[in-house]
């Protein structure tokens, strides 16, 4: 991902994500993923200034469809995914780590997701399969972030690697999984993936409503506008 200046995706970038992704899948000579980014950090999730440019509904639901395509495409890549974080990743990029199969990041990276600051909800499904239950519910409330080595010590990361380091790090992983037999290695994805306890499709499609709830309620503008405006929001309802 390049997008300046914080890698947050347009609609366009989110779908484009997914079919570069699926592409890739669907290609016999490719035997692994690895997913990074350029700039200041790895994702910082929906384009807001987009969403708020944008009369009535249409780059909403586009950034909801995106984001499911996008995070669907990582989990259902018929080949193993290995994403390599470094500084920023936050809201969708939580989505596209959390159904990664691999994940290494360098140590200035940090994860959260700031969604009830921004008016929406998501991801927090990703986010549980990151860290235990709990710590999930207070990140959501509080979209207080935390470190990599703190996602380490949860065993969520494969690896935590100065920021010069990374890159390396995931084509060392990745690397070693092109030594496998690319037919067992996709066997493995795929069974790996059936026996996952949560449906991260339907849970996240779940969270995806309360969004465009809020949307309706008129609260979601208000903390969009402020984000815009770079003000703090001063919530009426």
């Amino acid at each position: 991902m390049d997008n300046p200046p914080v890698n947050a995706l347009s609609v366009a970038g989110w779908y484009d994500l997914a079919d570069q992704i699926r592409t890739l899948g669907h290609n016999p000579d490719v035997h692994v993923v690895v997913l990074r980014a350029e700039g200041r950090g790895f994702n910082a999730g929906v384009d807001i200034k987009e969403m708020q440019a944008t009369e009535g509904f249409g780059a909403l639901i586009g950034a909801n469809r995106g984001c499911y395509a996008a995070f669907a495409a990582v989990y259902e890549c018929e080949v193993p995914v290995i994403s390599a974080v470094h500084g920023h990743c936050l809201g969708g990029g939580i989505g596209i780590i959390g159904n990664s199969d691999i994940i290494v990041a360098s140590t200035d990276a940090y994860f959260g997701l700031p969604e009830v600051d921004r008016g929406a909800l998501g991801a927090a499904t990703h986010l549980a399969r990151l860290v235990p239950q709990h710590k999930m519910r207070a990140m959501v409330y509080t979209a207080a972030t935390i470190t990599a080595e703190e996602l380490y010590r949860y065993g969520s990361l494969h690896q935590v690697v100065e920021r010069s380091e990374l890159r390396d790090a995931a084509m060392a992983i990745a690397t070693s999984i092109t030594t496998k037999s690319p037919t067992i290695i996709r066997a493995a994805k795929e069974s790996i993936n059936g026996i996952d306890p949560v449906d991260v499709k339907r849970s996240y499609r779940f969270e995806q409503g309360f969004t465009f709830e809020l949307n309706l309620s008129g609260v979601s503008d208000e903390a969009r506008d402020a984000f815009v405006a770079k003000e703090d929001a001063k919530f009426t309802k």
